[in-house]
């Protein structure tokens, strides 16, 4: 990372808050990230304006856990709801519960305006909803998919404002971007934070226009297969690529309401994916895809802009993860986590406004069947009753060379590590 910034020191005034999520988009699906098929000229901007992480990861695989993390700067693994990989329906154990500290709730009391449009799925009503943990606006979905036309999941017509259903037709990954942008253009006399969390480019394959894909898939649903919206007899990398543009256009509207409203140099935007890649994705040169531990499944396209404090067309490759996210946001809005509820994610405004490279951290992740744990070049792994195993990233970003017999000390140590954490967390169910 290039040394300097644009505004060295402590921020003098509290910035604006616009977090950015791609839902299931791959570590390649941005041309800043490599795609050779798909164009992102917003997103490649927004790089270019700020820093491009190439060692930015999800706090999980799939996509309730990093929300989970994101929203309460926590493992996924303190709460029951962080345990569903991911929530599949309604349930009063698996959610955020209200009376727990999230980043709506904490930026709200520190005298944030708050709105979150788009995917929560972090439990469904009567029991959790972002309006409950502390965004005074939502608009969107709870559950983990949904048609991008009529809106219909698994579970029934999924989308609401506030905690009252609505119905829309429009493309979603359009209806929820142009939402973000007005709220951005209105008059706001307090600092506010937005969560935008689109649901592109998670399945259904459904590109700006695929009514009849629409029509077909909600004929579906309505006969009862619950299944319908995982698309296994659809898509192509031809609908793939419209859907991840059509997701960079509605995020170049935002960003263009945000300089338009005059607060573009004093707003912090990050831009993230909530797990790795799918079908679809363009993930070399790494292995695996969501769901799974290895890279492919866990490190994300991560971008941060911040005119005011962070020069631009910056790369770094210091390793970071959701939960440190909730941490910077925390510090940056001048407020602090809640003793009782204390945070697992580093505070990196040092390193992006001084470049003050942070002391090294393990990265944990677990799934039912993986553990994983990250600490600088190594990286240890066990899948399932394989044998463990040990990558140097560094030389080694596809996960090929297991050089666990060659380091039995570092696999023991990193082991016992992940222990270390993991005795701290609910067990599996």
């Amino acid at each position: 990372m290039s040394r300097g910034s644009a505004e060295a020191s402590e921020p003098a005034q509290r910035p604006n808050v616009l977090v950015i999520l791609a839902d299931d988009l791959g570590w390649g699906d941005l041309s800043c990230y490599g795609s050779p098929l798909i164009r992102t000229p917003h997103l490649d901007q927004l790089a270019a304006d700020g820093i491009r992480f190439t060692n930015g990861y999800s706090a999980a695989a799939v996509c309730s856990p990093t929300r989970f993390a994101l929203y309460t700067g926590r493992y996924p693994g303190r709460l029951p709801g962080g345990l569903q990989e991911p929530i599949g329906g309604p349930n009063e154990q698996h959610g955020i519960p209200p009376e727990h500290p999230a980043l709506g709730s904490l930026l709200k009391q520190a005298g944030y305006t708050t709105a979150m449009f788009g995917k929560w799925h972090c439990g469904y009503l009567p029991w959790f909803s972002p309006t409950k943990s502390g965004w005074d606006t939502f608009f969107g979905n709870f559950g983990g998919a949904l048609d991008y036309y009529s809106k219909m999941s698994g579970n029934g017509r999924d989308l609401y404002e506030g905690e009252v259903p609505v119905e829309s037709l429009d493309y979603y990954t359009d209806t929820i971007a142009d939402r973000a942008a007005e709220f951005v253009r209105a008059r706001h006399d307090r600092p506010w934070l937005l969560n935008l969390n689109f649901t592109a480019p998670h399945w259904p394959w459904e590109a700006p226009g695929d009514l009849e894909v629409s029509k077909e898939l909600t004929a579906r649903l309505a006969a009862g297969d619950r299944q319908a919206l995982v698309h296994n007899d659809g898509g192509t990398l031809e609908t793939y690529r419209k859907m991840v543009e059509a997701m960079d256009a509605g995020i170049g509207r935002v960003l263009s309401a945000l300089r338009d409203s005059g607060k573009e140099r004093d707003t912090f935007v990050l831009f993230s994916s909530d797990n790795g890649g799918e079908r679809w994705s363009y993930e070399w040169p790494l292995s695996g895809n969501k769901g799974s531990l290895f890279e492919g499944g866990i490190r994300v396209p991560t971008i941060v802009r911040w005119p005011a404090h962070v020069l631009p067309d910056q790369e770094s490759d210091v390793p970071v993860i959701t939960q440190d996210w909730t941490a910077t946001i925390l510090r940056i809005a001048g407020t602090q986590p809640v003793p009782t509820h204390p945070l697992d994610g580093r505070d990196l405004v040092s390193y992006l406004v001084d470049t003050v490279v942070p002391g090294e951290s393990d990265l944990f992740w677990r799934t039912r069947s993986a553990r994983a744990l990250r600490r600088g070049r190594w990286k240890f792994l066990r899948q399932g009753t394989n044998p463990d195993a040990l990558y140097d990233l560094i030389t080694d970003p596809r996960e090929r060379a297991n050089l666990a017999q060659r380091y039995p000390r570092i696999v023991s140590d990193l082991s016992a590590s992940w222990e270390e954490i993991n005795q701290e967390l609910l067990p599996y169910p």
